[in-house]
């Protein structure tokens, strides 16, 4: 396999192996190089200046912003708002597009899978319009069956599912979804937090309204996340945010707001966010997603069957190779995920355990926690190799308290 490993610092002489991907990447040298060279270089305010520092940092915002439209198949730059992460391109959509559009009776339909960022604006929007919240759950195969879109009907008015799911790595049919609640007259918004940096999207060909990421799981720096929207919607809107830079004028009593994106982008941006995750665009561009696909797809071929091989483990997956990408969740049984985590850590291996943000799927499944691992660019198969000893260590400990 490739060691795309060297491209980032942080495992310069480490034994770490980090299997916590999905929560954050780590970051290239490209990137880090990249937020560096702004601060050393362009940093000032973007819009506020008329001399050439402050241009060049609105320059430097401008670019970030063309990449990311260019990335998504954005018809426009305008369409490209950039927010702190996802959670907050959520709360924008569930405030500036939800508390406008719904009224009590409307329905708003989730599927099980959902983040909490993704769950708990819709629950809130909801209970104020007086709207109903409810889901497409999934079958035993860890995938939504065609018969819970029958679901979406004229009564809904807004769909927002994830592309990939967080806990379980299933691929959700999106564009099955999107035909089905545009022929009802629904809004599809699609979370791309666990999918953008392991496959493409194109907005414009699977004509989803609005779409949502964060730079931090994509190879990209914290702090800066990406809503995009139809600009026709985007121009309907209400603001999130007040304050400086989204306005056109201000009186005493009264204001008037920019277009977008600037409606929606309140204060100073985080301009060398922006920058380093223009980089980390590039730097998937530069692998291509064909070559990202073959090298995580053989991790997960790899991984499953290492852990199937294990008796004390339960995997929670989808039996489709097709359909599932770099998650796996499984328990130690008997063993409590945060128990298998901690001794995972002394032995150098990163995993994450819990809910995952993603408390009524667990429900759903009948299960507490999980422990979850998650590939990115930069593992390799000696990386599961470490993680199957360990996971042996870990039963080894426990194994005369397990029923």
């Amino acid at each position: 396999m490739n060691n795309f490993k060297n491209d980032f610092p942080i495992f310069k002489n480490s034994k770490t192996i980090y299997l916590d991907s999905a929560a954050t990447t780590q970051k290239p040298q490209a990137v880090l190089s990249a937020v560096e060279s702004y601060y050393k270089t362009s940093n000032a305010n973007p819009h506020r200046g008329a001399y050439k520092l402050s241009v060049e940092a609105t320059e430097q915002l401008n670019k970030a912003r063309h990449e990311v439209a260019e990335f998504v198949w954005a018809e426009r730059d305008e369409e490209i708002v950039f927010t702190k992460n996802a959670t907050e391109a959520f709360n924008l959509l569930a405030y500036s597009y939800g508390l406008d559009n719904l009224k009590e009776g409307d329905e708003v339909i989730l599927s099980i899978m959902e983040h909490h960022s993704n769950l708990v604006p819709w629950q809130k929007v909801c209970k104020i319009k007086k709207a109903n919240l409810k889901y497409l759950y999934i079958n035993s195969n860890f995938e939504i069956p065609d018969e819970e879109l029958e679901k979406i009907t004229s009564k809904t008015k807004i769909v927002s599912v994830a592309l990939v799911s967080n806990v379980l790595g299933t691929i959700n049919n999106v564009e099955k979804i999107v035909k089905k609640a545009h022929k009802v007259g629904a809004v599809v918004i699609v979370d791309l937090s666990q999918s953008v940096a392991h496959m493409p999207f194109n907005a414009s060909k699977m004509g989803v309204d609005f779409a949502v990421f964060s730079s931090h799981k994509m190879y990209g720096p914290m702090g800066v996340g990406v809503l995009y929207g139809k600009y026709r919607l985007l121009n309907s809107m209400s603001p999130f945010l007040m304050g400086g830079d989204m306005i056109e004028f201000v009186y005493e009593q009264d204001a008037t707001f920019a277009l977008p994106p600037n409606k929606f982008e309140a204060g100073t941006q985080n301009v060398a966010g922006a920058v380093g995750l223009s980089k980390a665009i590039e730097y998937i561009k530069d692998i291509g997603y064909d070559k990202i696909k073959e090298h995580e797809d053989e991790l997960i071929r790899y991984s499953t069957e290492k852990l199937k091989k294990l008796d004390f483990v339960e995997l929670y997956a989808t039996n489709n190779a097709n359909n599932h990408t770099a998650v796996v969740s499984f328990n130690v049984k008997g063993v409590h995920p945060h128990d298998v985590a901690t001794i995972l850590d002394f032995n150098n291996v990163c995993i994450r355990s819990g809910n995952h943000c993603a408390q009524p799927l667990l429900r759903f499944l009948n299960l507490d926690s999980t422990c979850r691992i998650s590939f990115g660019i930069y593992n390799t198969k000696e990386d599961v190799d470490k993680l199957i000893e360990a996971l042996k260590i870990v039963y080894e400990k426990f194994k005369k308290y397990i029923k």
